[in-house]
């Protein structure tokens, strides 16, 4: 696979939802080849729960056999469900890009993590597995099956506006659109 010639990846990003909520979020994947969107694919996960690798796995599988790269905005989806990197990167045999604009503050992770979700100890473990976030092409990035090269040549080839790549950028506009109705103010 060559991310240097239009790579073929899918994006994912949660919908948004209140505070109080409960239950399964809704989460979207913009499938793209090179700059192209091709197929947009949804599934659900549990709020704070632990589902999120496998039904990364199962979407990233509707992408068909071309895909290149999966891209995450973030390890966690639905608040507090954590994918396994290593995991999520096995099951599908794809590299795993996680992208976010900054790093995060890892010591208020860590608080929220242990001290208010269930099951929070084993889900920092997954955050600690994932190693740092290291800044790579005007973004942070955690990865699992790309070396850092691969991941600059990722992000270069998939990004056209700002920083951050396009199947990021359509996933977290969609989910937005489908569930407010409108996607107009989302910062992307």
């Amino acid at each position: 696979m060559s991310l240097l010639r239009a790579p073929h990846a899918i994006g994912f990003d949660d919908a948004p939802f209140s505070r109080t909520h409960r239950g399964d979020v809704a989460v979207f994947g913009a499938v793209y080849a090179g700059p192209t969107l091709h197929a947009v694919v949804r599934g659900r996960v549990r709020r704070d729960g632990r589902n999120s690798t496998d039904e990364l796995t199962r979407l990233a599988a509707l992408a068909g056999e071309h895909l290149g790269v999966v891209l995450l905005q973030g390890i966690a989806l639905a608040g507090f469900n954590v994918v396994d990197l290593a995991r999520l990167h096995a099951q599908t045999g794809r590299p795993v890009l996680v992208v976010a604009r900054r790093a995060p503050r890892l010591e208020r992770v860590r608080t929220a993590l242990l001290e208010h979700v269930p099951g929070g100890a084993r889900k920092w473990r997954l955050i600690e597995q994932a190693g740092e976030m290291e800044p790579c092409g005007g973004v942070y990035v955690q990865r699992a099956g790309l070396s850092l090269a691969g991941a600059q040549a990722a992000l270069a080839a998939l990004t056209v506006t700002g920083r951050i790549p396009e199947p990021l950028r359509a996933a977290h506009l969609i989910a937005g659109g489908v569930t407010r109705g409108h996607s107009a103010g989302q910062r992307v």
